[in-house]
């Protein structure tokens, strides 16, 4: 595949490396310097766009992709209110975008076991439930984007939790978030079940970027030939 990196960050340089030794060409680099390179994209020469950049520019870059009928994977997370006209504009051009909060396959497999969890503790209102993030301190969004999935997935099968928060809070259907920044911390995440009797505890600590580059490869060799919006459990979990 011919790649179009869209942030050539820490990350972008991550997701080069795997994609080289996964047989791939990186044919366009692009970074606050080119930018405007964006607007001449083509897909006879481009096969697939990998954007990580920041949430005040991931929806403009992945429209412009999108209206060149180029398939998008997009790990920017922070923007999740505006993605609803991305996902028109795929339909629209009839090509293929996925976004996902964290790209890593342990950390998917966390997702399901996360998932899995909280509906068993469901019944189990005696325990409280908090959710902690640790990342770099270059990180811009807090909570993390990988935090917020896995608080919406709890709440998807807790009974009683209706929001998120950043910070304590002494409201029982809320689920605090405890995001710390710290170097040179590239993720870990953790969720705790806390009782006067005992506490339970699932925890993912990445300990490089090797795992959310990889998945972005893997995400982007998906994509092929494939119209529609897909997550990484599409990735993961195909059949």
């Amino acid at each position: 595949m011919n790649i179009a990196l869209i942030g050539y960050g820490k990350m972008g340089k991550a997701i080069e490396q795997i994609a080289v030794q996964h047989g791939h060409h990186i044919a366009l680099k692009i970074n606050s310097a080119n930018v405007d390179q964006l607007d001449h994209l083509d897909n006879y020469t481009i096969d697939v766009a990998i954007e990580f950049t920041n949430p005040t520019s991931a929806k403009e870059n992945v429209l412009k992709c999108l209206k060149k009928q180029i398939p998008v994977v997009c790990g920017t997370t922070g923007w999740k209110e505006q993605i609803g006209s991305v996902e028109l504009a795929t339909a629209q051009y009839n090509t293929a975008f996925l976004i996902a909060s964290n790209f890593s396959i342990g950390v998917n497999l966390f997702f399901e076991l996360n998932s899995y969890l909280a509906n068993l503790m469901n019944n189990y209102i005696e325990y409280t439930i908090q959710i902690k993030e640790t990342h770099h301190t270059a990180k811009k969004d807090a909570p993390s984007g990988t935090a917020i999935s896995l608080a919406e997935q709890i709440i998807e099968q807790n009974e009683i939790k209706k929001h998120w928060h950043l910070g304590a809070t002494n409201d029982n259907t809320i689920i605090p978030i405890e995001a710390l920044r710290e170097d040179p911390a590239p993720g870990t995440h953790e969720i705790t079940y806390s009782s006067i009797i005992d506490d339970i505890s699932i925890k993912h600590t990445a300990h490089n970027r090797n795992g959310f580059a990889l998945g972005a490869v893997l995400a982007a060799e998906y994509l092929q030939n494939k119209k529609g919006i897909f997550t990484m459990k599409d990735v993961l979990f195909q059949k």
